[in-house]
């Protein structure tokens, strides 16, 4: 939890609709990329600070060996994460991650996100943008008024170079498996006039607005959910980067130092109870409390539409920019089967009771869509998954994608399979990561683990073919799976050396 999800600086749309006449000699950036160049201009009317702390960056080499650490073919590519640098990261799962240890408020503005924009990627809340930019591969509407625009690629080999990094294959994580062909080389500042092949491009497009007021009622298919959002409060879709970025942020309009705030965050439960999970998030905030930074004012048990629900009240001192603010927080932690939602209210002290009506009616309101469905959280511990890694755009991916359904599907929904689940997580996420890193370095090894895996998801196939229905199903089809896999990993190699030793 850290205070800047508690800060929304809307920059007002429409403060200069005025098209910025650059001079002759105004400042362009280039990316020396090694799939090429890519040369940028800026909006200095539209986002001044962004441009001075871009320009600043670039001129220090900030973002000189970094990595295109997040491709999205047909979406964007993404990049500034110091991270990403060589001999700054010990995994690839802790790109993404870094910043220049500040951060810039938003500066909004209604320029599109069209293909070739440069925009500034952020956190949940608006003001937390630092180093790290996206360059938009094709039209994104729905960027618009979310994402500071601040500049865009003027040359036809920035689109080519672009092109070239869009279309990189990309493990799950959307990291390239070739990521060298992703790296910026070096970056330096120029004048206009020396670049010489530069496009006539007309002013850029722009929006009429780009963040959705709501009207009451709030439905998301796709996550499987319906609430009742205040009226009038901006809603965002952030970018889904880790488990604790929430799926659904409402921004509500300034009163005191601070907007209030309503978020939904879904993740997987992955056979963990309610009180594992609780215990999970208060590890997590231990730190702050510890430090006296925040504080619980209550907590209780309940149920929300049937659903059991853990209720929680918490106060604490943030920092607001150079000031200082107190805000209060009351979160829902609500338990299905399968997913837990919490839907967190955080408000400035002095306005929290009155509005906590609000949340109130919100967590009323709360419902699961029947027949839902939602995409797979990959990576939830981060990093890749090893298995994933080796099987891609091989033989194997089909067979890994029904194992996914057959775990959702039918062992999650039994307490010995979720709890297999939750013991083997825990092992396996110990250490896929690190040899997901070593597959995408090394050709041959991924061929090995591969081979390796082979007869562990073929043996897994054959759950498709039973009728597993009860828990005492379930325990005889896995013991059975596990001692034939025990057989084929152990004694028959064991049995093997054996004879050929005699």
């Amino acid at each position: 939890m850290t205070h800047k999800t508690l800060f929304f600086g809307l920059i007002a749309l429409l403060i200069s609709p005025t098209y910025f006449v650059f001079a002759q000699d105004d400042k362009l950036v280039i990316l020396h990329t090694t799939s090429g160049k890519m040369v940028i201009e800026f909006f200095p009317d539209d986002a001044p600070n962004h441009v001075k702390n871009f320009l600043k960056l670039v001129e220090s080499g900030f973002y000189d060996r970094t990595i295109f650490h997040r491709i999205i073919k047909d979406f964007m590519i993404q990049g500034g994460d110091p991270n990403t640098k060589p001999g700054a990261y010990t995994k690839t799962s802790e790109w993404g991650t870094g910043g220049p240890g500040y951060t810039i408020d938003a500066e909004f503005n209604n320029i599109s996100h069209k293909r070739g924009i440069v925009s500034m990627a952020r956190l949940t809340a608006p003001n937390t943008a630092g180093s790290q930019f996206f360059i938009v591969h094709k039209d994104t509407p729905s960027l618009d008024g979310k994402y500071t625009v601040f500049g865009r690629l003027v040359t036809q080999e920035s689109y080519e170079t672009l092109d070239k990094i869009a279309s990189l294959e990309t493990a799950p994580n959307n990291i390239a498996y070739e990521w060298g062909k992703a790296e910026i080389l070096k970056t330096e500042v120029v004048s206009r006039s020396q670049i010489p092949d530069l496009l006539e491009l007309e002013q850029p497009v722009r929006a009429e607005t780009g963040i959705e007021p709501s009207t009451g009622k709030y439905t998301n298919k796709k996550l499987g959910i319906s609430f009742i959002v205040p009226t009038g409060w901006l809603i965002q879709e952030p970018a889904k980067t880790n488990e604790d970025v929430p799926d659904i942020v409402a921004v509500g309009p300034k009163i005191f130092d601070v907007n209030p705030t309503l978020s939904l965050n879904i993740v997987f439960t992955t056979g963990k109870t309610l009180d594992q999970r609780i215990f999970e998030v208060r590890q997590k905030l231990q730190p702050a409390i510890t430090e006296g930074i925040l504080k619980i004012e209550k907590e209780e048990r309940t149920t929300i539409n049937g659903m059991p629900t853990h209720l929680t009240e918490a106060s604490g001192i943030f920092e607001i920019g150079n000031a200082t603010a107190n805000i209060s927080f009351a979160e829902a932690l609500i338990a299905t089967p399968d997913k837990f939602y919490t839907i967190t209210y955080s408000n400035d002290e002095s306005n929290f009771d009155k509005q906590k009506i609000l949340f109130e009616k919100t967590l009323n309101s709360f419902t699961i869509l029947s027949g839902a469905t939602s995409d797979e959280k990959e990576n939830q511990k981060g990093g890749a998954c090893l298995i994933a890694t080796a099987a891609y755009g091989s033989e194997l991916t089909k067979q890994i994608q029904q194992l996914r359904e057959l775990r959702d599907n039918t062992v999650l929904k039994t307490q010995s399979g979720s709890s297999f689940m939750a013991a083997f997580n825990d092992a396996y996420y110990s250490f896929s990561p690190t040899v997901a890193d070593w597959e995408r370095q090394n050709p041959i090894f991924k061929e090995a683990v591969k081979l390796t895996i082979t007869p562990l998801i073929t043996s897994l196939s054959l759950l498709h073919h039973t009728e597993i229905n009860s828990e005492a199903g379930m325990l005889f089809y896995g013991i059975g799976i596990l001692l034939l896999n025990i057989g084929v990993y152990f004694i028959g190699p064991a049995l093997l050396i054996h004879k050929m030793r005699k």
